[in-house]
């Protein structure tokens, strides 16, 4: 197996999300979409192809077969990708389309986790992003918005949650809420990154950003997340979207990680321990 293998070396191939283990040395079917898919793109036999489980595992290999509802890969190399720091995003259940959106750049910035939150607002939304379907839809499109990317860990993704149980859920770590009357989210960010510097490995703690519905969340539930020990944050003095905001609280976020060391940078595994159902 190959440690450390970079993006860069996927770049120029077509990438496929399976999760279905696989290894140097061993063939991996894939299945209907991604043979489709194949067949859009006129690959042909014996053309290299890029491979990704979601996990941190990235392979490359030969198409070896094609038919109409599988294809299959002989997986030449596998690596063995290190997890980002973890940022964990609560979004509004909200417009389902908009979600969809959501699903794809949030999987390209690399989010932890999605945990859909069940705001007063949200029940008034028509149709809305919710249930076993459309929890689907969510994870086809975080897999395709993987292979675009080149990244190499699928967010995790939990069923939609009310306010309490998601704040239940939330782990240690850095806790922001955003609402146009916060504090500059960038001010905060820094002090977090200053004092992961000072202190060394292991210092960083998961980070969890909230994201409101449209029109904002009532006070009452603003003040479950103070009470709960989150920050309230701003991105600045104009009101954005949802999935705007999520874009942009993430984008912020991940850029100010990129500028740890590597030695700072705790394990996915240790994060993961605190944020469960």
């Amino acid at each position: 197996m190959v440690r450390g293998d970079r993006a860069g070396t996927l770049m120029a191939l077509a990438t496929f999300v399976t999760t279905e283990p696989f290894m140097a040395g061993h063939t991996v079917t894939l299945g209907e979409d991604e043979a489709r898919h194949i067949r859009v793109l006129r690959l042909e036999l014996g053309q290299p192809v890029g491979l990704l489980d979601g996990r941190g595992m990235r392979g490359r290999g030969a198409l070896v077969r094609l038919a109409k509802r599988h294809a299959a890969v002989a997986v030449e190399t596998v690596a063995s990708v290190e997890p980002p720091p973890s940022v964990h995003l609560m979004l509004p259940v909200a417009d389902r389309d908009r979600m969809l959106w959501l699903a794809e750049k949030a999987t390209e910035l690399a989010a932890t986790s999605w945990r859909p939150v069940v705001f007063k607002r949200s029940k008034s939304v028509n149709p809305r992003g919710e249930g076993t379907t459309f929890q689907q839809k969510v994870a086809a499109r975080m897999a395709g918005a993987l292979g675009q990317s080149h990244g190499a860990w699928l967010p995790a993704t939990y069923p939609d949650a009310t306010v309490e149980r998601a704040i239940a859920a939330t782990p240690e770590g850095p806790k922001l809420v955003l609402d146009m009357a916060g504090e500059p989210m960038g001010l905060l960010v820094a002090e977090a990154m200053a004092n992961a510097r000072e202190h060394g490995a292991g210092f960083l703690k998961p980070i969890t950003i909230v994201v409101g519905p449209e029109g904002g969340m009532e006070s009452t539930e603003l003040e479950q997340f103070v009470a709960a020990g989150f920050r309230v944050v701003s991105l600045g003095h104009t009101v954005l979207r949802f999935e705007t905001a999520a874009v942009a609280a993430l984008a912020v976020v991940r850029a100010a990680l990129a500028t740890l060391p590597r030695t700072v940078k705790a394990s996915r595994e240790e994060m993961e321990e605190r944020w469960n159902d």
